[in-house]
C-alpha cells in the first residue's frame, strides 16, 4: 500500500468510463489516471500496473504507466496522456464510411501483436491463469468446471503475446501513434484466448452496453468481426473461417467465468453455464 500516491481529484476532469473503471485526465494535461471502480483490491491494480511496465518496456505500442495512485476509496494508477488521441471504436462511431479502413487496420495490429514473441519470464501465461481460477474458485457448477479443466488439458501454451482483453476499443490513435490500452491482462499463450472473447463482443453485446462500452451497434460489431477475421487470418473462404470460429468458441466459453469473477467478483450464473456448456 505503501506505493500508492494519494491524488487530488480535484485536480483532474473525468472523462471517461469502462466495465471496471474509470478515468482521469489532469487538468494541466500531461496524465491520464485510471482508478478501478469501489470493492476491487489495491493488490489487482498494482498487478496491472506491473503489467502494463513490463508490457512497455517491451516494446508493445502502449501509454507509458508513470505510477500507482489511489484517490484514498480506489486504486489505480496515472499514465502517458496522448492528445487528441481517439479509439478506433470512437472513430467508427464519428466516421461510419471508415469502417472498413479501421477494421482491417485493427486486424494488422492484432495479427502483429499475435507475431510477436513473448517474454515468458515477465509474462503469465493465459491458460495457467484460467486454470487456477477453475482449481482454486468454486464459481461454476461442477459439470462445467470438470469440462473447462479437460478443455485445458488440451491447451497448448505459446510464447506470443496476448492482449488478454482484445477488441476495438482497446486501441488509440492521434494520428501519429496507434497504441494498444488496457493491456492489465497482456500474457502468453494462443491466440485463441484472444479471439474467442472478441467473438463475443461482436456477436452477442445488448444495445445499451455496446453502445455505453463500445459507442457501436451490436450491428456494427458484427460487421467489423465480419472485416476483421478474413483479414486477420488472410483468407475469405468460408469454410476455412467458419471452421476457425467454431474453434474460438470453447476458448470463449472457458474465459467467460474467469472474467465474469474479475469483474464481479460472484459466481457466473447458472443460466449462462447451460447455454455454454455445450461449447466444451
Amino acid at each position: 500500500m505503501s506505493s500508492y500516491q494519494q491524488i487530488d481529484l480535484s485536480d483532474y476532469i473525468r472523462t471517461g468510463e469502462g466495465g471496471t473503471a474509470v478515468s482521469y485526465t489532469h487538468k494541466k494535461g500531461h496524465t491520464l489516471a485510471k482508478l478501478y471502480n469501489p470493492g476491487f483490491e489495491a493488490d489487482r491494480a498494482e498487478a496491472e500496473f506491473q503489467v502494463a511496465r513490463t508490457v512497455f518496456e517491451m516494446g508493445i505500442p502502449t501509454p507509458e504507466p508513470f505510477r500507482l495512485v489511489t484517490d484514498g476509496e480506489r486504486y489505480g494508477a496515472e499514465y502517458e496522456l496522448i492528445p487528441g488521441k481517439r479509439s478506433f471504436t470512437r472513430i467508427i462511431s464519428q466516421e461510419p464510411g471508415r469502417m472498413e479502413e479501421i477494421s482491417l487496420a485493427f486486424a494488422r495490429m492484432s495479427r502483429q501483436l499475435h507475431d510477436t514473441k513473448a517474454d515468458t519470464t515477465r509474462l503469465r501465461s493465459y491458460r495457467q491463469a484460467v486454470e487456477s481460477f477453475y482449481r482454486e474458485k468454486d464459481l461454476v457448477p461442477e459439470d462445467y468446471k470438470q469440462r473447462a479443466l479437460a478443455f485445458l488439458e488440451k491447451v497448448p501454451d505459446k510464447p506470443i503475446c496476448l492482449h488478454g482483453d482484445l477488441h476495438i476499443g482497446n486501441i488509440i490513435t492521434d494520428g501519429q501513434r496507434t497504441l494498444w490500452i488496457d493491456v492489465g491482462e497482456f500474457a502468453y499463450g494462443v491466440p485463441e484466448w484472444d479471439l474467442g472473447v472478441m467473438w463475443t463482443l461482436c456477436h452477442n453485446m445488448d444495445k445499451a452496453r455496446a453502445e455505453h462500452l463500445l459507442h457501436l451497434s451490436p450491428e456494427a460489431l458484427t460487421t467489423h468481426w465480419d472485416i476483421f477475421l478474413p483479414a486477420y487470418l488472410g483468407t475469405a473462404d468460408k469454410q476455412t473461417l467458419q471452421t476457425f470460429t467454431k474453434q474460438v468458441l470453447p476458448y470463449y466459453a472457458v474465459k467467460v467465468p474467469y472474467v465474469y469473477d474479475m469483474a464481479y467478483h460472484t459466481a457466473f450464473p447458472q443460466e449462462a453455464c447451460q447455454k455454454l456448456i455445450g461449447l466444451l
